[in-house]
């Protein structure tokens, strides 16, 4: 008998606690105006939402734009979304058509005036794309806790 084996996903995981209420952190990832406020890893970048259709089977799109002129973009579909405390969707960057979606989960945990977000983002290709996207996630959630504060 033949047996598959399949390939590495990679996964990521971060969790990082923001001294906000759940309600206000989801409306920070799932409201266009909000989210192009911190979605970008420093504030060289100014995030520009072309789509946002919070719904299953909706899309999103954004660009990150650098001071310097590069622009980044990227997009995908939602496959989750369960206001407050869950939001699933895919991820593609536009520069790299040949690459497989990846696949973002971000759960919103109440704990009680502050909320818990873990995020977990899998599927990547390499151990050197996972670790890239961890420190742009890592940097995100630093421009979120600034835009919460």
């Amino acid at each position: 008998m033949a047996t598959t084996q399949s390939q590495p996903e990679y996964p990521l995981q971060i969790n990082r606690t923001f001294a906000a209420p759940r309600d206000r952190v989801y409306r920070a990832w799932t409201d266009a105006r909000q989210f192009a406020l911190w979605f970008h890893p420093s504030t060289d970048y100014k995030t520009v939402i072309t789509r946002l259709d919070l719904r299953v089977g909706g899309k999103y799109s954004v660009e990150m734009h650098h001071k310097g002129g590069n622009i980044h973009r990227m997009w995908g579909m939602y496959e989750e979304v369960r206001p407050p405390e869950k939001i699933v969707f895919t991820w593609r960057w536009s520069e790299d058509e040949s690459l497989a979606d990846t696949l973002v989960t971000v759960r919103f945990t109440d704990l009680g005036g502050s909320t818990e977000v873990s995020l977990t983002h899998e599927r990547f290709h390499s151990v050197a794309d996972r670790d890239k996207h961890n420190e742009g996630w890592i940097a995100c959630l630093g421009q979120l806790g600034a835009y919460l504060a």
